[in-house]
């Protein structure tokens, strides 16, 4: 087996298999050279070579997204670990175990005119959950050297003893370092950065190690449910009338089903789910926008918790997010392992464990409340859905049509990625499936990403993938096309509105020039050429007839993926979404 010359790449390369990382995505330069010989000689790691730094990023937290594992991006210096940046923040907010692996040049060439240098040293700040910033390695720079000395040791005597004393020292921290930030990636589930300085020559190779990592050990810090707390929560939910709970991003399966037949059978308790929570009961109530948009004043009132209980991640309906912050319930307790948002500004209590741990013990405490709160907003719910589906004969081709059609044609026990923007809250609009598991970048809910990530998704899944996204966001990311690990049966669908169309809903003077350019951004763009050139096949549609059409075999298996581009009216997807808040009233 071949392994760099240099003696630090050969750490991180052996530490990274010691944590089991095996995914390694790599955007080729030459700094990162030593670390690309090191994985790509080793059959344990799978790697990928993705030259766009930041959709290899997206597409390596597509991965890890699915495997819960952590994924790592490797990079040369200078400009390119900033183009990850935009995924690092979009796993620190989403909780994805992500790893940095960025080279640099030597700390005494930083700041002095060298080419392709910046300063990498925590650069990513408050956005990783550890920044790990490793030492040089002097035996490699020695042996590259020569005679000449290093310019730490100009002045030293004993130069020999020194250095070696030195040498372990930095061995040791570097080690130390390493698997500080890869047990960081998975303890606190997030991503972490490792900066590596290397000096050359840079493709020198070896059959032998030259360093021996001394072992490490895993420390189990599985949190536990505080009885005191238990007890305390469980005297408020008992003495309450109206509970809500209201479920952010989760993993599908994160919650097991039992504990929603126990909180259905408490007419006290009513549970807002977001589509990507990827939860699913027959009493749950999964379409919230379309639950609280219509609501008046009076009826915001009874709607009103007493206690609202959240777990999961972040929270896409700015409609409830708004409700809960003008009708605020007394308590707010939110049930995370790690981290908990203050998004209504009343949070009271952390629960530093998962939903099911929590359940465990909740469960035994808690006893169902006579009450009219979910008897009535179910019936409430029935009717918008009555509503709901006799709107949609009565509305014109659209948007609101359109993920109508494409939501029911998803394939059975197969994996959605969703745009963000207006393709994810329209989707919020609609009932899925329960064999549908749902995914979108809501960390910082950039569009910046998401193709590259439904792509690395698509690559670790083992079911069929789909990836419904807006027209801005497909060509923003259209660089995610280019990757040569795209599944077949992998397809993307494009609504295309000729603009950022969400903003015709927002607040503002429609249809002027300053509006077309600087806000909706109109465009005549089309993915036709994209397509060709990347090898999809590609169809289009853009009425109802021709969708339904295309539908019928865009899912049947071809000589690779697929691109369906809808057209829909730029100026009538406002009318008809706003239009809807006021039929279902």
């Amino acid at each position: 087996m071949k392994y760099s010359k240099i003696p630090l790449a050969q750490t991180v390369v052996t530490l990274c298999k010691a944590h089991n990382i095996k995914q390694i995505i790599i955007s080729p330069g030459s700094r990162n050279a030593p670390l690309t010989i090191g994985f790509t000689h080793d059959d344990f790691f799978k790697c990928y070579s993705i030259v766009d730094e930041r959709c290899a990023a997206f597409f390596a937290m597509g991965i890890a997204q699915q495997t819960q594992e952590p994924t790592a991006v490797v990079c040369t210096s200078g400009s390119a670990l900033l183009n990850y940046y935009p995924a690092v923040s979009e796993a620190f907010y989403s909780r994805i175990p992500l790893v940095v692996l960025s080279a640099d040049r030597p700390k005494h060439l930083v700041d002095i005119g060298d080419g392709q240098t910046i300063k990498q040293k925590n650069v990513y700040g408050e956005h990783v959950v550890y920044s790990a910033n490793l030492k040089l390695d002097l035996r490699a720079h020695n042996q590259v050297q020569g005679t000449e000395e290093i310019p730490l040791f100009k002045s030293m005597e004993n130069k020999v003893e020194k250095f070696l004393g030195l040498q372990q020292d930095i061995q040791s921290s570097n080690e130390q370092e390493i698997h500080n930030a890869l047990s960081s990636a998975v303890e606190n589930s997030g991503p972490v950065h490792i900066n590596i300085p290397f000096d050359e020559p840079l493709y020198e190779t070896t059959d032998e190690l030259a360093i021996h990592p001394k072992p490490y050990t895993t420390i189990n810090s599985k949190s536990q449910v505080d009885e005191n707390d238990i007890n305390t929560l469980s005297e408020i939910w008992n003495a309450s009338s109206r509970k809500m709970i209201l479920v952010g991003v989760l993993q599908p399966n994160s919650i097991e089903h039992k504990w929603l037949d126990e909180l259905a059978k408490d007419d006290s308790v009513i549970i807002l789910t977001e589509t990507t929570s990827n939860l699913h009961h027959e009493s749950n109530f999964p379409e919230i926008d379309k639950l609280i948009a219509p609501l008046n004043r009076k009826e915001f009132e009874s709607l009103q918790p007493e206690v609202l209980l959240t777990f999961g991640g972040l929270v896409v309906s700015k409609k409830v997010k708004r409700f809960l912050r003008d009708y605020r319930p007394k308590h707010h307790w939110h049930v995370n392992a790690h981290i908990a948002n203050d998004t209504f500004f009343i949070l009271e209590k952390h629960l530093k464990c998962s939903p099911n741990s929590f359940f465990e013990v909740f469960s035994e405490k808690i006893t169902p409340v006579a009450s009219h709160y979910q008897p009535y907003w179910l019936d409430v719910r029935t009717r918008r859905r009555k509503l709901h589906d006799d709107y949609l004969k009565t509305i014109p081709f659209s948007d609101f049509t359109v993920f109508d059609a494409l939501l029911k044609s998803i394939p059975e026990n197969s994996r959605l990625q969703i745009g963000n923007s207006s393709a994810i809250r329209y989707t919020q609009l609609f009932q899925l499936r329960d064999d549908i598991k749902v995914f979108c970048n809501r960390g910082t809910s950039g569009i910046d990403g998401s193709t590259s990530t439904a792509i690395g998704a698509a690559v670790a899944s083992k079911e069929r993938v789909t990836f419904i996204t807006g027209d801005l966001s497909f060509f923003y990311d259209s660089n995610a096309l280019w990757n040569n690990f795209i599944p077949s049966n992998f397809r993307i669908i494009i609504v295309n509105n000729n603009g950022g169309g969400i903003f015709r809903i927002l607040p503002g003077h429609k249809n002027t020039p300053n509006f077309d350019e600087f806000f909706e951004t109109e465009h005549q763009l089309t993915a036709k050429q994209l397509a060709e050139m990347y090898g999809f096949d590609y169809s289009t549609a853009n009425d109802s007839g021709t969708l339904r059409n295309a539908l019928k075999s865009f899912y049947i298996d071809g000589r690779g993926p697929k691109i369906l581009e809808v057209f829909t009216p730029a100026k009538r997807n406002d009318e008809v979404l706003l239009e809807y808040f006021n039929f279902i009233k």
